[in-house]
């Protein structure tokens, strides 16, 4: 059996990427800052809820803890993110770059750091690292893209890290697999539901690196249409 943990999978494309990898066989974490809303969700889904502040190193701590004394850990899905607060670009403070990368970015970081060691008792550790095509080079500067209409500094540059996260992270642990995955435009909580595609369609390749073999290649970044630009 292969067991999951998503962070930030109380809703959105976490709760969807949890439900199908449920109806795949894996037992699954959820992983969510709120406890009454990580236990609703869990409790609908029929899976495990463990509460996780990626902010928080404590709480990864005691996450990681939880997880190992029940059994282990096969699959990190790093999901948990923010899109910062929605201001002139001029208006931003450090305060506000701080509170998005320490989220999207560090959280990864922390999260790598406590179930490193739980994942390398798996056969098949794998991680999945939720990026976006918002912090592609080459999609900002497509004119013919959805990416290049954005301006959003505080997110697409936490994006940008968390891609060559997975890039850095996949060359330096050579045991496991480590890749990212775009979402693309997907209706959530995230964007006020205004994307164009369904939490189904956002989760495909989310899901896809989930259950790749363990022969899968690792380093990647992909959308639902297959190998995304960088």
């Amino acid at each position: 059996m292969t067991t999951t943990l998503i962070t930030g999978a109380n809703k959105g494309l976490g709760y969807e990427t949890a439900r199908r990898l449920l109806e795949a066989g894996h037992t699954v974490w959820i992983g969510a800052r709120d406890s009454a809303r990580g236990q609703k969700a869990a409790d609908e889904l029929g899976a495990r809820f463990v509460q996780l502040d990626v902010t928080d190193d404590a709480s990864v701590a005691s996450a990681a803890a939880t997880v190992s004394a029940q059994g282990g850990l096969d699959v990190l899905i790093n999901n948990a993110g923010i899109t910062g607060p929605q201001k002139d670009a001029a208006d931003l403070t450090g305060d506000d770059a701080l509170a998005v990368f320490s989220t999207n970015v560090l959280g990864v970081v922390r999260t790598m750091n406590a179930f490193l060691p739980i994942l390398r008792s798996s056969e098949n550790p794998t991680v999945v690292n939720v990026t976006s095509g918002l912090g592609s080079f080459e999609a900002v500067h497509d004119p013919s893209r959805v990416e290049s209409q954005v301006i959003a500094p505080l997110y697409t540059s936490s994006k940008s890290a968390v891609t060559m996260l997975t890039v850095q992270y996949a060359k330096a642990l050579p045991d496991v697999r480590i890749n990212a995955a775009d979402p693309g435009y997907t209706a959530t909580d995230l964007n006020g539901n205004s994307g164009h595609q369904t939490v189904t369609e956002g989760t495909d390749a989310i899901v896809e690196l989930a259950l790749r073999g363990a022969d899968g290649p690792t380093g990647t970044f992909i959308d639902r249409s297959g190998v995304a630009p960088y």
